[in-house]
């Protein structure tokens, strides 16, 4: 599949905020708003930042898709931003409706529930997403570091090259293709949907957060018997953020676990990427083309 990039912002556009998952005291994003507008661009918020639910959503499944689709659908709103994840997007997903979004794409921007949106629109219209961070990251001088300055490059549409700390239990290789991938958890639960990735010839990143090893297993053995890691070009492990063990242990290191479901395969693979739900977070194009180098040092560039 050849993929469409949206185009790049320009000093003036618009970018809108919506929470189509769980709820985000508006007062969160202040400090988000305020650094867009000094990079030079508007900012819409959404009525579901800060939105009126008394529940864990940001609004009812209605509000929330309503909000998703005029952000989608409004030609003066150049990129979408997703003000959190948590739980919500896959209620709605398969009532938005992507005919103007896909006469004129933008860039969707989120990760962790926001998974399944960039993996929906990837795999459906061709149109790649930007799994990056989200309006929080910018809080308690988030906005100054390398992670959320990767987001703005990427906006500006500058080509993506990250050099990262070389791990041990890294294969080497080089692999070029389509970059897939985010959440674990939200991978495992599109499997069968209209929103499951396609994963031959592709570089594949996970991360998750808050989970037991077992589950990791149990879900990376889901993938892998659903036949999405034997065909991959490359496989790119990221963080694992506040991982959970049982009180009669697991048994293994996450990394030893994560190993053992691709070490029959020949493809590169680079563990401790930074992509994660921590504050280590690089933007990445989901579908765009990317080649990864994992030897001495690890790249991951952009094409």
């Amino acid at each position: 599949m050849s993929v469409i990039l949206p185009p790049a912002l320009k000093k003036g556009d618009t970018i809108g905020i919506v929470c189509p998952a769980g709820y985000m005291d508006a007062a969160k994003a202040e400090t988000c708003i305020k650094t867009l507008t000094k990079w030079g661009y508007q900012v819409k918020a959404g009525i579901t930042l800060g939105g009126s639910s008394q529940t864990y959503f940001s609004g009812s499944d209605a509000e929330r898709l309503q909000d998703l689709q005029q952000m989608l659908d409004d030609d003066h709103i150049k990129a979408v931003l997703c003000g959190r994840g948590g739980y919500g997007t896959g209620r709605i997903i398969d009532q938005v409706n992507f005919k103007k979004f896909r006469k004129n794409p933008k860039w969707i921007i989120g990760y962790s529930d926001i998974t399944i949106l960039h993996n929906h629109i990837y795999r459906n219209f061709g149109i790649a997403g930007l799994h990056a961070p989200m309006a929080a990251a910018f809080n308690d001088n988030g906005y100054k570091n390398r992670y959320v300055r990767s987001l703005r490059q990427a906006l500006s549409g500058e080509k993506a090259r990250y050099s990262v700390v070389r791990s041990v239990y890294n294969r080497t290789g080089t692999a070029t293709g389509p970059l897939i991938g985010g959440n674990l958890s939200l991978l495992v639960n599109a499997i069968g949907t209209r929103s499951d990735i396609q994963t031959n010839g592709a570089i594949l990143f996970i991360e998750d957060i808050g989970e037991q090893k077992y589950n990791i297993d149990r879900m990376l053995y889901q993938m892998k018997r659903s036949g999405k890691l034997s065909r991959l070009a490359g496989m790119i492990f990221g963080g694992f953020t506040d991982l959970q063990d049982t009180t009669r242990p697991f048994g293994t290191s996450l990394q030893e676990l994560l190993w053992d479901k691709v070490k029959e395969y020949g493809y590169p693979v680079c563990f401790d990427f930074p992509v994660s739900h921590d504050s280590e977070n690089y933007a990445l194009k989901v579908g765009g083309n990317y080649r990864l180098t994992v030897g001495k040092k690890v790249l991951l560039e952009e094409l």
